[in-house]
Protein backbone atom coordinates (compact mmCIF):
# COMPACT_ATOMS: atom_id res chain seq x y z
CA UNK A 1 0.00 0.00 0.00
CA UNK A 2 3.08 2.15 0.39
CA UNK A 3 3.24 2.40 -3.35
CA UNK A 4 -0.17 3.57 -3.87
CA UNK A 5 -0.09 6.20 -0.93
CA UNK A 6 2.91 7.72 -3.20
CA UNK A 7 0.75 8.08 -6.44
CA UNK A 8 -2.08 9.53 -4.69
CA UNK A 9 -0.02 12.05 -3.44
CA UNK A 10 2.06 13.02 -6.70
CA UNK A 11 0.18 15.44 -8.64
CA UNK A 12 1.99 14.16 -11.85
CA UNK A 13 0.64 11.09 -11.17
CA UNK A 14 -2.83 12.11 -10.76
CA UNK A 15 -2.97 14.20 -13.77
CA UNK A 16 -1.93 10.96 -16.08
CA UNK A 17 -4.48 8.89 -13.91
CA UNK A 18 -7.40 11.53 -14.11
CA UNK A 19 -7.02 14.65 -15.80
CA UNK A 20 -5.12 13.83 -19.34
CA UNK A 21 -7.98 10.87 -19.99
CA UNK A 22 -11.26 12.68 -19.73
CA UNK A 23 -9.08 15.52 -21.57
CA UNK A 24 -8.87 12.86 -24.06
CA UNK A 25 -12.06 11.45 -24.00
CA UNK A 26 -13.57 14.32 -24.96
CA UNK A 27 -11.26 15.58 -27.95
CA UNK A 28 -11.73 12.41 -29.22
CA UNK A 29 -15.52 12.54 -28.79
CA UNK A 30 -15.71 15.80 -30.20
CA UNK A 31 -14.07 14.99 -33.18
CA UNK A 32 -15.38 11.77 -34.36
CA UNK A 33 -18.96 12.39 -33.18
CA UNK A 34 -21.98 11.79 -35.20
CA UNK A 35 -23.54 14.77 -35.93
CA UNK A 36 -27.12 14.48 -36.80
CA UNK A 37 -28.05 18.49 -36.71
CA UNK A 38 -26.38 20.60 -38.51
CA UNK A 39 -26.29 24.59 -38.06
CA UNK A 40 -27.74 26.11 -41.10
CA UNK A 41 -28.20 29.96 -41.72
CA UNK A 42 -31.44 30.95 -43.65
CA UNK A 43 -31.67 34.45 -45.78
CA UNK A 44 -34.86 34.41 -46.41
CA UNK A 45 -35.95 37.02 -49.38
CA UNK A 46 -39.04 35.42 -50.53
CA UNK A 47 -42.97 36.68 -50.84
CA UNK A 48 -44.89 34.43 -51.61
CA UNK A 49 -46.62 31.26 -50.68
CA UNK A 50 -44.01 28.53 -52.02
CA UNK A 51 -41.60 30.61 -50.13
CA UNK A 52 -43.15 30.19 -47.21
CA UNK A 53 -43.56 26.70 -47.37
CA UNK A 54 -39.97 26.01 -48.23
CA UNK A 55 -39.02 28.10 -44.95
CA UNK A 56 -41.40 25.96 -43.10
CA UNK A 57 -39.93 22.61 -44.65
CA UNK A 58 -36.58 23.56 -43.18
CA UNK A 59 -37.81 24.54 -40.02
CA UNK A 60 -39.37 21.05 -39.72
CA UNK A 61 -36.66 19.27 -40.76
CA UNK A 62 -35.36 17.01 -38.03
CA UNK A 63 -31.41 17.17 -39.11
CA UNK A 64 -31.85 20.62 -39.74
CA UNK A 65 -30.79 23.68 -36.98
CA UNK A 66 -32.02 26.76 -38.92
CA UNK A 67 -30.50 30.54 -38.15
CA UNK A 68 -31.79 33.26 -39.49
CA UNK A 69 -29.76 36.18 -41.02
CA UNK A 70 -31.09 39.50 -42.86
CA UNK A 71 -27.67 40.21 -44.50
CA UNK A 72 -25.74 38.15 -47.24
CA UNK A 73 -22.51 38.97 -46.01
CA UNK A 74 -23.28 37.84 -42.14
CA UNK A 75 -23.96 34.49 -43.94
CA UNK A 76 -21.03 33.74 -45.79
CA UNK A 77 -18.89 35.30 -43.00
CA UNK A 78 -20.58 32.97 -40.32
CA UNK A 79 -19.66 29.79 -43.07
CA UNK A 80 -16.70 30.67 -43.37
CA UNK A 81 -15.94 31.02 -39.66
CA UNK A 82 -17.26 27.34 -39.36
CA UNK A 83 -20.53 28.64 -37.13
CA UNK A 84 -22.80 26.85 -39.90
CA UNK A 85 -22.19 24.70 -41.53
CA UNK A 86 -24.22 25.85 -44.71
CA UNK A 87 -26.03 28.40 -45.72
CA UNK A 88 -29.80 28.83 -47.54
CA UNK A 89 -30.63 31.59 -49.92
CA UNK A 90 -34.41 31.68 -50.33
CA UNK A 91 -34.92 34.25 -53.41
CA UNK A 92 -38.05 36.34 -53.86
CA UNK A 93 -40.22 35.61 -57.23
CA UNK A 94 -40.04 31.74 -56.92
CA UNK A 95 -44.09 31.59 -57.51
CA UNK A 96 -43.38 33.77 -60.42
CA UNK A 97 -40.57 31.68 -61.74
CA UNK A 98 -42.58 28.31 -62.00
CA UNK A 99 -45.49 30.46 -63.48
CA UNK A 100 -43.34 31.95 -66.57
CA UNK A 101 -42.28 27.98 -66.82
CA UNK A 102 -38.62 28.90 -65.48
CA UNK A 103 -36.61 26.65 -63.05
CA UNK A 104 -37.28 27.66 -59.33
CA UNK A 105 -33.93 28.23 -57.54
CA UNK A 106 -32.89 28.49 -54.06
CA UNK A 107 -29.16 28.90 -53.29
CA UNK A 108 -27.29 26.81 -51.03
CA UNK A 109 -23.88 28.00 -49.73
CA UNK A 110 -21.17 25.80 -48.12
CA UNK A 111 -16.91 25.68 -47.53
CA UNK A 112 -15.51 23.71 -50.55
CA UNK A 113 -14.29 20.51 -49.39
CA UNK A 114 -15.95 20.83 -45.70
CA UNK A 115 -17.56 16.98 -45.39
CA UNK A 116 -19.89 19.25 -42.47
CA UNK A 117 -21.10 21.10 -45.48
CA UNK A 118 -21.66 18.25 -47.47
CA UNK A 119 -23.70 16.52 -45.08
CA UNK A 120 -25.85 19.50 -44.33
CA UNK A 121 -26.28 20.22 -47.96
CA UNK A 122 -27.57 16.61 -48.19
CA UNK A 123 -29.93 17.32 -44.92
CA UNK A 124 -31.25 20.55 -46.75
CA UNK A 125 -31.67 18.73 -49.96
CA UNK A 126 -33.94 16.11 -48.45
CA UNK A 127 -36.25 18.88 -46.26
CA UNK A 128 -36.90 20.49 -49.70
CA UNK A 129 -37.09 17.17 -51.83
CA UNK A 130 -41.20 17.19 -50.52
CA UNK A 131 -41.73 20.63 -52.03
CA UNK A 132 -39.68 20.05 -55.15
CA UNK A 133 -41.56 16.89 -56.02
CA UNK A 134 -44.82 19.28 -55.38
CA UNK A 135 -43.57 21.65 -57.95
CA UNK A 136 -42.93 18.73 -60.43
CA UNK A 137 -46.33 17.23 -59.91
CA UNK A 138 -48.03 20.85 -60.69
CA UNK A 139 -46.03 21.42 -63.61
CA UNK A 140 -46.74 17.60 -65.07
CA UNK A 141 -50.64 18.62 -64.20
CA UNK A 142 -50.49 21.87 -66.30
CA UNK A 143 -48.54 20.14 -69.64
CA UNK A 144 -51.61 17.61 -69.44
CA UNK A 145 -54.43 19.50 -68.58
CA UNK A 146 -53.44 23.10 -69.39
CA UNK A 147 -52.99 26.48 -67.28
CA UNK A 148 -50.22 27.31 -65.48
CA UNK A 149 -47.89 25.51 -63.09
CA UNK A 150 -48.51 27.82 -60.74
CA UNK A 151 -52.22 27.03 -60.85
CA UNK A 152 -51.91 23.88 -59.52
CA UNK A 153 -49.40 24.30 -56.70
CA UNK A 154 -52.58 24.24 -54.30
CA UNK A 155 -53.90 20.91 -55.24
CA UNK A 156 -50.33 19.11 -55.50
CA UNK A 157 -50.08 19.91 -51.93
CA UNK A 158 -53.11 18.63 -50.60
CA UNK A 159 -52.46 15.50 -53.09
CA UNK A 160 -49.10 14.80 -51.54
CA UNK A 161 -50.37 15.69 -47.69
CA UNK A 162 -52.85 13.01 -47.88
CA UNK A 163 -50.91 10.39 -50.74
CA UNK A 164 -49.17 7.01 -48.50
CA UNK A 165 -45.80 8.26 -48.22
CA UNK A 166 -43.28 5.74 -49.44
CA UNK A 167 -41.24 3.44 -46.75
CA UNK A 168 -37.78 2.97 -47.36
CA UNK A 169 -36.33 0.02 -45.19
CA UNK A 170 -32.76 -0.45 -44.19
CA UNK A 171 -31.52 -3.68 -43.55
CA UNK A 172 -27.78 -4.34 -42.36
CA UNK A 173 -26.13 -7.76 -43.63
CA UNK A 174 -23.84 -9.24 -41.41
CA UNK A 175 -22.82 -7.70 -38.09
CA UNK A 176 -21.60 -4.24 -37.04
CA UNK A 177 -17.99 -4.20 -36.36
CA UNK A 178 -17.89 -0.44 -35.25
CA UNK A 179 -17.90 0.99 -32.17
CA UNK A 180 -20.71 3.64 -31.91
CA UNK A 181 -19.26 7.36 -32.52
CA UNK A 182 -19.04 9.70 -30.77
CA UNK A 183 -18.07 10.09 -27.16
CA UNK A 184 -18.88 6.21 -26.48
CA UNK A 185 -16.14 5.59 -29.10
CA UNK A 186 -13.33 7.74 -27.34
CA UNK A 187 -14.63 6.29 -23.42
CA UNK A 188 -14.72 2.94 -24.48
CA UNK A 189 -10.88 2.93 -26.55
CA UNK A 190 -9.17 5.37 -23.86
CA UNK A 191 -10.24 3.35 -21.39
CA UNK A 192 -8.23 0.01 -22.89
CA UNK A 193 -4.93 2.47 -23.44
CA UNK A 194 -4.88 4.48 -20.72
CA UNK A 195 -5.62 1.47 -18.08
CA UNK A 196 -2.36 -0.03 -19.91
CA UNK A 197 -0.50 2.85 -20.14
CA UNK A 198 -0.98 4.41 -16.92
CA UNK A 199 -0.10 0.94 -15.69
CA UNK A 200 2.96 0.38 -17.55
CA UNK A 201 4.89 3.73 -17.19
CA UNK A 202 3.66 3.22 -13.55
CA UNK A 203 6.40 0.51 -13.15
CA UNK A 204 8.67 3.21 -12.23
CA UNK A 205 6.58 2.21 -8.85
CA UNK A 206 8.35 -1.27 -8.43
CA UNK A 207 11.97 0.44 -8.81
CA UNK A 208 11.37 3.05 -6.77
CA UNK A 209 10.78 0.47 -3.65
CA UNK A 210 13.93 -2.05 -4.30
CA UNK A 211 15.68 1.94 -4.47
CA UNK A 212 14.74 3.21 -1.63
CA UNK A 213 15.35 -0.45 0.32
CA UNK A 214 11.61 -0.49 0.65
CA UNK A 215 11.31 -4.40 0.01
CA UNK A 216 14.44 -5.30 2.44
CA UNK A 217 12.65 -3.51 5.18
CA UNK A 218 9.41 -5.35 4.39
CA UNK A 219 11.44 -8.14 4.50
CA UNK A 220 13.24 -8.04 7.24
CA UNK A 221 10.25 -7.98 9.54
CA UNK A 222 7.37 -10.34 9.06
CA UNK A 223 6.64 -9.91 5.97
CA UNK A 224 7.07 -13.02 3.19
CA UNK A 225 8.58 -12.71 -0.14
CA UNK A 226 4.81 -13.77 -2.12
CA UNK A 227 3.30 -11.21 0.34
CA UNK A 228 5.77 -8.23 -1.43
CA UNK A 229 4.43 -9.61 -4.40
CA UNK A 230 1.26 -9.57 -4.07
CA UNK A 231 0.85 -6.19 -2.46
CA UNK A 232 2.29 -5.10 -5.09
CA UNK A 233 -0.20 -6.86 -7.26
CA UNK A 234 -2.97 -5.55 -5.30
CA UNK A 235 -1.63 -1.53 -5.39
CA UNK A 236 -1.13 -2.17 -9.53
CA UNK A 237 -4.54 -3.95 -9.59
CA UNK A 238 -6.73 -0.73 -7.53
CA UNK A 239 -5.09 1.89 -9.63
CA UNK A 240 -6.21 0.33 -12.52
CA UNK A 241 -9.19 0.01 -11.46
CA UNK A 242 -9.75 3.66 -9.93
CA UNK A 243 -8.96 4.99 -13.18
CA UNK A 244 -11.37 2.67 -15.07
CA UNK A 245 -14.35 3.36 -12.49
CA UNK A 246 -13.27 7.25 -13.22
CA UNK A 247 -13.62 6.57 -17.31
CA UNK A 248 -16.66 5.09 -16.76
CA UNK A 249 -18.29 7.14 -14.33
CA UNK A 250 -17.72 10.39 -16.70
CA UNK A 251 -18.73 8.83 -19.69
CA UNK A 252 -21.96 7.41 -18.12
CA UNK A 253 -22.37 11.35 -16.12
CA UNK A 254 -21.47 13.81 -18.53
CA UNK A 255 -21.41 12.25 -22.08
CA UNK A 256 -24.58 10.15 -21.48
CA UNK A 257 -22.37 6.64 -22.95
CA UNK A 258 -24.03 3.71 -22.32
CA UNK A 259 -21.58 1.00 -21.28
CA UNK A 260 -23.82 -1.89 -22.63
CA UNK A 261 -24.81 -5.15 -20.15
CA UNK A 262 -23.65 -4.16 -16.47
CA UNK A 263 -22.34 -8.02 -16.06
CA UNK A 264 -20.35 -7.94 -18.96
CA UNK A 265 -18.92 -4.88 -18.99
CA UNK A 266 -18.17 -5.15 -14.99
CA UNK A 267 -16.07 -8.62 -16.22
CA UNK A 268 -13.84 -6.88 -19.22
CA UNK A 269 -13.27 -3.81 -16.82
CA UNK A 270 -11.68 -6.10 -13.81
CA UNK A 271 -10.20 -8.52 -16.70
CA UNK A 272 -8.18 -5.61 -18.35
CA UNK A 273 -7.53 -3.96 -15.16
CA UNK A 274 -5.64 -7.42 -14.23
CA UNK A 275 -3.89 -7.42 -17.88
CA UNK A 276 -2.69 -3.79 -17.20
CA UNK A 277 -1.97 -4.65 -13.43
CA UNK A 278 0.50 -7.50 -14.71
CA UNK A 279 1.54 -5.50 -17.30
CA UNK A 280 2.71 -2.60 -15.18
CA UNK A 281 4.27 -5.12 -12.73
CA UNK A 282 6.50 -6.75 -16.02
CA UNK A 283 7.57 -3.29 -16.63
CA UNK A 284 8.97 -2.35 -13.10
CA UNK A 285 11.36 -5.70 -13.10
CA UNK A 286 12.22 -5.21 -16.89
CA UNK A 287 13.34 -1.40 -16.53
CA UNK A 288 15.63 -0.35 -14.11
CA UNK A 289 15.29 3.41 -13.37
CA UNK A 290 12.18 5.49 -12.54
CA UNK A 291 12.88 7.39 -15.54
CA UNK A 292 13.13 4.64 -18.20
CA UNK A 293 9.57 3.73 -16.77
CA UNK A 294 8.37 7.48 -17.10
CA UNK A 295 9.97 7.66 -20.85
CA UNK A 296 9.42 4.02 -22.08
CA UNK A 297 6.23 2.68 -20.65
CA UNK A 298 4.36 5.27 -21.95
CA UNK A 299 5.61 5.05 -25.71
CA UNK A 300 5.11 1.39 -25.80
CA UNK A 301 1.35 1.90 -24.03
CA UNK A 302 0.25 3.52 -27.07
CA UNK A 303 2.52 1.78 -29.91
CA UNK A 304 0.56 -1.51 -28.35
CA UNK A 305 -2.92 0.66 -28.64
CA UNK A 306 -2.64 1.62 -31.89
CA UNK A 307 -1.74 -1.84 -32.93
CA UNK A 308 -4.66 -2.82 -30.85
CA UNK A 309 -7.38 -0.35 -32.58
CA UNK A 310 -7.52 2.22 -29.89
CA UNK A 311 -6.63 4.49 -32.05
CA UNK A 312 -8.45 3.72 -35.25
CA UNK A 313 -10.58 0.43 -35.75
CA UNK A 314 -8.78 -2.97 -37.06
CA UNK A 315 -11.64 -3.39 -39.68
CA UNK A 316 -10.02 -0.77 -41.75
CA UNK A 317 -6.93 -1.81 -42.05
CA UNK A 318 -5.30 -4.71 -43.99
CA UNK A 319 -5.62 -8.25 -42.72
CA UNK A 320 -2.14 -8.68 -41.68
CA UNK A 321 -2.28 -5.53 -39.36
CA UNK A 322 -5.97 -7.47 -38.15
CA UNK A 323 -3.81 -10.35 -37.06
CA UNK A 324 -0.46 -8.35 -35.81
CA UNK A 325 -3.51 -6.15 -33.68
CA UNK A 326 -4.36 -9.62 -31.62
CA UNK A 327 -1.40 -10.29 -30.72
CA UNK A 328 -2.13 -7.54 -28.13
CA UNK A 329 -4.52 -7.89 -25.65
CA UNK A 330 -5.41 -4.63 -26.85
CA UNK A 331 -7.12 -5.99 -29.55
CA UNK A 332 -8.90 -8.37 -27.65
CA UNK A 333 -10.24 -5.41 -25.59
CA UNK A 334 -11.75 -3.74 -28.43
CA UNK A 335 -12.95 -6.17 -30.59
CA UNK A 336 -14.94 -7.33 -26.55
CA UNK A 337 -16.47 -3.08 -26.32
CA UNK A 338 -17.28 -3.48 -29.97
CA UNK A 339 -19.59 -6.79 -28.79
CA UNK A 340 -20.91 -5.40 -25.78
CA UNK A 341 -21.56 -1.41 -27.23
CA UNK A 342 -22.59 -1.78 -31.06
CA UNK A 343 -24.01 -5.50 -30.79
CA UNK A 344 -26.21 -5.39 -27.88
CA UNK A 345 -23.71 -9.07 -26.42
CA UNK A 346 -23.67 -9.95 -23.44
CA UNK A 347 -21.20 -12.66 -21.03
CA UNK A 348 -21.47 -15.43 -23.38
CA UNK A 349 -20.48 -13.36 -26.30
CA UNK A 350 -17.30 -11.62 -24.71
CA UNK A 351 -16.39 -14.61 -22.94
CA UNK A 352 -13.53 -16.44 -25.58
CA UNK A 353 -12.08 -12.27 -25.14
CA UNK A 354 -12.14 -12.53 -22.42
CA UNK A 355 -10.38 -15.63 -22.16
CA UNK A 356 -7.51 -14.58 -23.66
CA UNK A 357 -7.05 -11.81 -22.03
CA UNK A 358 -6.92 -13.61 -18.80
CA UNK A 359 -4.08 -15.61 -20.48
CA UNK A 360 -2.38 -12.28 -20.86
CA UNK A 361 -2.86 -11.55 -17.46
CA UNK A 362 -1.54 -14.39 -16.03
CA UNK A 363 1.48 -14.54 -18.49
CA UNK A 364 2.50 -11.36 -17.96
CA UNK A 365 1.92 -11.73 -13.91
CA UNK A 366 3.48 -15.02 -13.84
CA UNK A 367 6.70 -13.47 -15.46
CA UNK A 368 6.43 -9.82 -13.25
CA UNK A 369 6.55 -12.59 -10.06
CA UNK A 370 8.83 -14.51 -11.27
CA UNK A 371 11.65 -11.64 -11.87
CA UNK A 372 10.53 -9.72 -8.68
CA UNK A 373 11.12 -12.98 -6.38
CA UNK A 374 14.44 -13.25 -8.14
CA UNK A 375 15.96 -9.51 -7.76
CA UNK A 376 14.32 -9.84 -3.88
CA UNK A 377 16.59 -12.33 -3.29
CA UNK A 378 19.66 -10.91 -5.03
Amino acid sequence: MTSLRRTVRDRTSLFFLIVLPVLIIVLVGSSVQDEDRFAVGLLDQGDDRLATELVADLEAAPSVELRRFDDLDALRLAIRRSELAAGVLVPSGLEEDVRAGRTAAVGLLSQPASTSGLAAEQAVRAALAERSAVVSAAAFTAAEVGGEPADHLVSATRAAEVAEPLTVTTTVQGESRFLPLGFTYSSATMLVLFVFVNAVAGGGMVIQNRRLGLYERMLAGPVTTRGVIVGEATTYLLLALLQSALIVGVGAALFEVDWGDPVAATALILVWSAVGAAAGMLSGTLLRTVEQAGAIGPVVGIALGMLGGCMWLLEIVPPVMQTIGHLVPHGWAVDSWIDLLSRDGGLADIAPALGVLAGFALAFGGLAAHRLRAQLAA
